[in-house]
C-alpha cells in the first residue's frame, strides 16, 4: 500500500517526525535521514509505516493488517495536517516568537491518531529523568510485545491488554515504581475508549478522570495523538522557567506565570513552547541535575 505526499516548501522532515521516537534507540521506529519507520497498533491491526523523503515528496508505504489505516494517516503523522491558521497574526507583535516561527516554520506538529501509544511514553516520563523513562520504554516494548510487520526488525508497541494483565513485579526491574505502573494499567484497561475519543478535549477529559494521570500527562498525550497545538504541559519541571525567562526575562516561573505569559498565544500555546525548545532557549540553571536511580535494586 503506497501513497505519495507533497511537502510544503521549507518542510523539515526529520525535525517534524523525530519527536515520535524516543532518543538513541526506539524499538518501535527508526529515522535515518531520508527514511522514517514507525510501527503501530492501528484500529485495523498491526502496521508499519515507511516514509521516504524524495525531494519535495514523501512516499508513504504501509505493511501489515493496518496498512490502509496507517497510509491514510501518513500525512498527519508527517505533520502535513498541522494547521497554522492565525498563528502569524498572534506572533506578529512579539519579536522573539515571530523570529523563531520564521526560523522553524518548516517544523510541523505530527498527529498520530494513536492515544495509548502516547499514554505509554507520557506515563513513563512522569517525575523521572529522560534516561530512566526511555530505558523503561525500551524494555517494555522489547519484552512485552511482538515483532512488527514489514522488512525492518521493529517491535510493535505493547498491546494494552497485555499491559493491563501483567503483574506489577514484572515492571519493577524496568525501573517502574507502583504508582506509575498502576496509572499505566488503568489507562490500558480503558484503552479502547481512549482511542475512540473524537477530539483532543474529549481525550483530555477521559485521561484526567483516571487516577495517576493529570494535566501534564494529558497534554503530552494529546499534543502528539491529536496534534493539539494549544496543549501546555502544566506541571513540567523546566517549561515554566523557560517560558518565564524567554518571554519576561525572569529566571524562574510558576505554572500560573507561564500560563499568563502564554495567554496572548492561545490556540498555539503548546507550539510556542516547542519553538522555545527548538531555539535552544532555557532558563539559567542553579542546581545539580536529578540523579538517575535504579528501582530494580530497591
Amino acid at each position: 500500500m503506497t501513497r505519495t505526499l507533497t511537502a510544503p516548501e521549507r518542510y523539515q522532515f526529520g525535525a517534524s517526525v523525530r519527536s515520535l521516537l524516543v532518543p538513541r534507540h526506539d524499538p518501535c521506529g527508526v529515522f535515518t535521514g531520508d527514511d522514517f519507520w514507525l510501527a503501530a497498533r492501528t484500529p485495523d491491526g498491526p502496521a508499519t509505516l515507511h516514509l521516504a523523503r524524495r525531494g519535495r515528496e514523501l512516499v508513504a508505504t504501509g505493511y501489515g493488517a493496518g496498512e490502509q489505516w496507517i497510509v491514510d494517516r501518513a500525512d498527519a503523522i508527517a505533520g502535513l495536517r498541522d494547521d497554522l491558521t492565525g498563528f502569524a497574526d498572534l506572533v506578529a507583535g512579539h519579536a522573539l516568537i515571530k523570529r523563531l516561527a520564521r526560523t522553524f516554520e518548516g517544523i510541523r506538529m505530527p498527529s498520530t491518531g494513536l492515544v495509548f501509544r502516547s499514554v505509554l511514553r507520557a506515563v513513563l516520563e512522569q517525575k523521572v529523568t529522560g534516561k530512566e523513562a526511555h530505558r523503561a520504554y525500551r524494555m517494555i516494548c522489547q519484552n512485552l510485545s511482538e515483532p512488527a510487520p514489514g522488512p525492518l526488525e521493529l517491535m510493535l508497541p505493547p498491546d494494552p491488554a497485555v499491559i493491563a494483565a501483567t503483574p506489577y513485579w514484572v515492571f519493577h526491574p524496568y525501573g517502574m515504581e507502583q504508582r506509575r505502573t498502576q496509572a499505566l494499567q488503568r489507562a490500558a484497561v480503558v484503552a479502547a475508549r481512549l482511542e475512540g475519543c473524537a477530539h483532543s478535549a474529549e481525550a483530555t477529559k477521559r485521561l484526567m478522570a483516571l487516577p495517576g494521570i493529570g494535566v501534564w500527562t494529558a497534554a503530552e498525550v494529546v499534543r502528539v495523538a491529536y496534534g493539539d497545538a494549544d496543549a501546555v504541559s502544566v506541571g513540567d519541571f523546566h517549561i515554566p522557567n523557560t517560558v518565564a525567562w524567554a518571554l519576561a526575562g525572569e529566571a524562574r516561573g510558576t505554572d500560573e506565570r507561564m500560563l499568563e505569559l502564554l495567554e496572548p498565544f492561545r490556540g498555539h500555546r503548546g507550539r510556542v513552547c516547542d519553538l522555545l525548545a527548538h531555539g535552544g532557549l532555557g532558563a539559567p540553571k542553579f542546581g545539580p541535575r536529578m540523579p538517575i536511580r535504579s528501582f530494580a535494586r530497591f
